[in-house]
């Protein structure tokens, strides 16, 4: 065995283990169960009943129909909220401070709560998906489009979740944490989830047409086949909107995967 091959081994038996013992919390806090699986089913209702008696689509359609892939997009951001909010926790409780003095591998507390967000959002996706279809919502272009919308979804979480543990990782406590929460809102609100981009002030436009989250909604109707899909000439991220995606995805783990272990080698020093 290579000298390389035993921290590795190493780092990813205790990542393991953090995100056993993440997991395992969550028995604790039914609440936190409830509300997260809860969110899913109160989304489809509010907005796709109250919004959708309102708003037109371009070319027409169901509005639930296009609504559902920025449900699955906003439900994927919000994840950001959990991740900031269990580290920050920690932090508060000096969790973090202990885990730094155990003889473990110093990445293993960002690599094992990104791999709990990513089962929690799995399993959120798949409620949500449900609901969906139970009022409405079908997926048109096949299993292979529909896996690869999921995919690119969990892959969307994934990264996501490191900007909540790198976030989480700077708030000293769950207070500090909650007040950072509800600038998440302007990401999702600015942006094709709930009305198509066309209509909003040319400076509004631009924003919403560039934003992370516009591109994943529109790559999510893309490969469902759901209606909303905008024709002339567009912006280049929904011009190519699983491109841009995944593209966003890996920029995004390029930057705050390092900063997050670092963060964690680094805090209290």
């Amino acid at each position: 065995m290579t000298a390389t091959a035993v921290p590795l081994r190493t780092g990813l038996a205790d990542g393991l283990t953090i995100m056993s013992r993440n997991l395992l919390k969550l028995k604790h806090h039914p609440g936190q169960i409830a509300a997260t699986f809860a969110f899913p089913l109160v989304s489809v209702v509010l907005f796709g009943y109250v919004f959708g008696s309102a708003i037109p689509i371009p070319g027409g359609g169901n509005y639930r129909e296009y609504l559902m892939p920025g449900l699955f997009v906003m439900g994927t951001v919000f994840g950001l909220m959990g991740s900031m909010t269990v580290i920050a926790k920690d932090n508060g409780l000096g969790v973090m401070d202990r885990y730094r003095s155990m003889p473990m591998a110093r990445s293993a507390v960002p690599f094992g709560q990104t791999a709990a967000d990513l089962i929690v959002a799995t399993g959120s996706l798949v409620i949500m998906a449900a609901c969906g279809l139970l009022f409405g919502w079908r997926a048109h272009n096949g299993i292979g489009a529909t896996v690869g919308a999921f995919g690119l979804l969990l892959l969307l979480q994934y990264a996501i979740s490191w900007i909540g543990v790198f976030l989480g990782a700077l708030a000293k406590n769950e207070e500090t944490a909650a007040r950072i929460g509800p600038l998440i809102f302007p990401i999702t609100m600015i942006s094709n989830v709930f009305v198509p981009t066309e209509g909003m002030p040319a400076v509004l436009q631009t924003i919403a047409d560039w934003n992370p989250v516009s591109a994943a909604t529109m790559a999510c109707r893309e490969l469902f086949g759901n209606p909303g899909i905008p024709t002339g000439d567009l912006a280049w991220p929904l011009a190519n909107p699983v491109l841009a995606t995944a593209g966003w995805c890996v920029v995004l783990l390029a930057i705050f995967v390092p900063l997050s272990v670092r963060r964690f080698k680094t805090a209290g020093l």
